[in-house]
């Protein structure tokens, strides 16, 4: 089995709903981008596995038609949020086990303003269940369903450990100096503890605007090779794959009543784990990470999911500034999903992005100095969860 290299990465600078181009626009000049990067014309590419949640059937041929017409395999993925990495994971599973030397794992969204919600009404909806176990548990019909999911989440482990709000504000404060730095972060205003505090409340003791990432489009991409590929083409072989883990929901998702489970705390959990133990490589050793941080309380609860630290000790690692430049691992160097935006389907790769040029040393402004192992989390509802661990040679 060949070790999976990310030999080129792309994306686009995110905008907001209304402000972008069209999505297979979108899609296509990330797909340049990754390709220029690695040194590759689009006819090297042997299967590509597109990421979206909002679009029609094969949009992701219509996306790379743009760029070749070359015949290959196309595959349209939708694993709500986490399609993109989703993509990434067909793409590494393809080139590992020799069934192909080239694959370009690609993720894209045109997303339209306001809360998530559903198109197909005449029909069960994939987050019945969910529902079902968040009417039970927290209420607040009222609020916009990723709202109560995850503002049920964060009040869910106020009241286990104890903490208040703004420790969650923490967190979207430390995103936003790290933005700050990003050129193709969505918002790169610095904003403080009491900003997010006196931000608009949009649930009561729960949630604070600033504390939620907003509707975002954008597309980023990128090319997975085999050893032997790289080698004959002379290809830059920086970055590897070592480990990538794929988990959805367990019956404790629905059975606890505890919102953090809802939320896939389980899923995160038992994704790492199995990754950790792939590649031998422990969550202290991880010099840099991206987490899926959809929401300021997700982000401080996948600390303790991603064994970052131990359960109800969060607040500690945030307030020792051990999620940040200088402390155990910079998380979110990017800005995360809360600063440089989430546009669904192209998250997973843009993650990706980062953390190559994390690896590679050039990250410019938001480089992690010495990065040498670096982690993925992406988290989509319904649900899946894709932890991928990359090392720089």
């Amino acid at each position: 089995m060949s070790q999976p290299i990310v030999a080129g990465v792309g994306m686009i600078k995110f905008a907001k709903p209304g402000a972008s181009l069209s999505y297979h626009e979108m899609a296509a000049q990330a797909v340049r981008n990754a390709l220029t990067d690695a040194g590759l014309g689009y006819e090297a590419v042997q299967q590509v596995y597109a990421g979206y949640v909002y679009g029609d059937s094969t949009s992701g041929q219509r996306s790379v038609y743009d760029v070749g017409m070359t015949g290959v395999p196309v595959v349209n993925v939708n694993n709500n949020c986490s399609s993109g990495s989703t993509a990434l994971w067909l793409a590494r599973q393809a080139v590992e086990s020799g069934a192909t030397d080239c694959a370009l794992a690609l993720g894209f969204e045109e997303m339209r303003p306001g809360a998530l919600g559903t198109h197909f009404n005449d029909r069960t909806s994939p987050f019945q269940r969910f529902d079902e176990a968040t009417d039970r548990i927290v209420g607040h019909g009222e609020v916009p369903l990723a709202l109560r999911y995850f503002g049920g989440a964060g009040l869910a482990y106020m009241k286990k450990y104890g903490i208040g709000l703004e420790e969650f504000a923490k967190v979207r404060a430390k995103a936003s100096r790290h933005a700050a730095r990003n050129p193709l972060a969505l918002f790169r205003q610095e904003v403080s503890v009491e900003d997010v505090m006196q931000s608009p409340v949009v649930w009561p003791g729960a949630m604070h605007k600033l504390m939620a990432c907003p509707p975002t489009c954008g597309a980023a991409a990128a090319i997975i090779c085999s050893e032997d590929f790289v080698r004959k083409h002379g290809l830059n072989d920086r970055v590897r794959i070592v480990a990538q883990e794929m988990r959805t929901d367990r019956p404790s998702t629905f059975e606890d009543d505890d919102m953090m489970r809802v939320v896939g705390y389980d899923m995160t959990a038992a994704t790492a784990k199995a990754v950790y133990e792939r590649s031998g490589i422990g969550p202290k050793e991880v010099d840099v990470l991206e987490l899926h941080d959809c929401f300021a309380q997700n982000e401080l609860i996948t600390y303790e999911g991603l064994g970052l630290c131990p359960e109800g000790g969060a607040a500690k690692f945030i307030d020792d500034g051990d999620n940040t430049y200088g402390g155990q691992v910079v998380t979110n160097p990017s800005g995360g999903l809360l600063s440089k935006g989430h546009p669904l389907g192209a998250t997973g790769l843009a993650q990706c992005y980062e953390l190559t040029h994390q690896l590679r040393g050039t990250a410019g402004p938001t480089q992690v100095e010495g990065a040498r192992t670096a982690l993925q989390h992406n988290l989509g509802l319904g649900g899946a969860c894709v932890v991928t661990l990359y090392q720089a040679r």
